[in-house]
């Protein structure tokens, strides 16, 4: 794999990237370790987490995440410079009273601060504003409701509180995640008229059930030099096909696992259906559902990197195997057509 540069951030990772969120939940801390080691091994440069990690979220495996990753490199000297290192900074919280309840400048800083200590680092390469601190639709929700609005900390004092930690040498560049054309637009023209850390990324979700990222955020984050961090490109699970004969119960994963997670948007009835569509469609071209709906991402010139999460070894390795696969013209046709029909119900 040939490395891709994050927007003007200078940082080069490779178009994998390995995400986190399950080491501390699914994944206990010695399996996580052999994880990250593979991963390593394997040549992924880039990992992801979030101070919010594991997850599903709870009160007491909040930074489990991150002190795990911590762990390995203590572990491992000279690990941590091998490596693009990415975390987040939780937005406003959303059912998590342990969290802070506002993104403002304090609130950065001191989550930086946080991530750091846990990270075992003294610098975070990407650091990334988790969620919008203002009222937006996000996580599954469709309509923008001005009735929710209330006063927040502006997106200039996020900017100013980031610049901060870049000018102390604590963060090397900064994003956003889950984020808007409008958000986008206004963090970097912000930045421009202030002379503040210009964004760099954006890790919103992208898959075949959730293409949402195509209505206008494409666009904008071109024109701005913006790059996307794809994340859930199996859409939590939907597109392996593990799901396709059982449906969402049972032991074997974590929409199966997790009522929370049933009750968002990966887990309504017709993503489920959407998702055993694409499936069929990729073993009725010889290749498993995760090849395609993988490669749809690989090899997406909208992606310049891919968040993979994994349980296991295995799971690791089939996802890295992936990257290999080529989509015909007739079947990315296939796989369009199958969109303009179902459009994107894990939106």
């Amino acid at each position: 794999m040939n490395s891709v540069a994050l927007g003007a951030s200078g940082l080069q990772v490779t178009p994998i990237c390995l995400g986190t969120m399950t080491f501390g939940e699914q994944v206990n801390e010695a399996s996580a370790h052999t994880i990250l080691d593979r991963s390593l091994e394997r040549g992924v440069n880039f990992i992801d987490a979030a101070e919010m990690y594991s997850v599903p979220a709870k009160a007491e495996t909040c930074g489990a995440t991150e002190t795990i990753i911590g762990n390995w490199f203590a572990k491992h000297p000279g690990a941590r410079e091998k490596l693009v290192v990415a975390t987040k900074v939780a937005g406003p919280a959303r059912g998590m009273p342990w969290m802070r309840p506002e993104v403002s400048k304090a609130g950065i800083i001191e989550a930086c601060e946080g991530s750091l200590r846990r990270l075992q680092t003294d610098v975070i390469d990407l650091y990334q504003i988790h969620w919008p601190a203002r009222n937006v639709p996000v996580f599954g929700a469709v309509y923008f409701d001005p009735a929710k609005d209330k006063p927040m900390p502006s997106v200039l004092e996020q900017l100013e509180a980031l610049s901060g930690l870049v000018q102390a040498g604590k963060v090397r560049a900064v994003g956003l995640s889950n984020e808007s054309p409008y958000g986008v637009h206004e963090f970097v023209r912000l930045a421009e008229q202030h002379g503040l850390p210009r964004v760099a990324t954006v890790q919103n979700p992208y898959c075949l059930i959730n293409r949402t990222y195509e209505n206008g955020l494409d666009e904008t984050c071109h024109r701005l030099g913006v790059s996307l961090l794809a994340y859930s490109p199996l859409g939590f699970g939907l597109l392996s096909g593990k799901y396709d004969e059982t449906g969402l119960v049972g032991d074997h994963g974590r929409m199966a696992i997790y009522d929370s997670m049933k009750a968002q948007r990966w887990g309504r009835p017709e993503a489920l259906a959407a998702a055993k569509r694409y499936n069929t469609l990729a073993r009725d071209h010889g290749m498993t559902p995760s090849q395609l709906a993988l490669a749809f991402c690989y090899r997406n010139p909208k992606v310049a990197s891919t968040i993979i999460g994994v349980t296991s070894l295995a799971q690791l390795d089939e996802c890295l195997d992936a990257w290999d696969t080529q989509l015909s013209p007739e079947l990315l046709k296939a796989i369009d057509a199958i969109r303009w029909e179902l459009r994107d119900p894990a939106q």
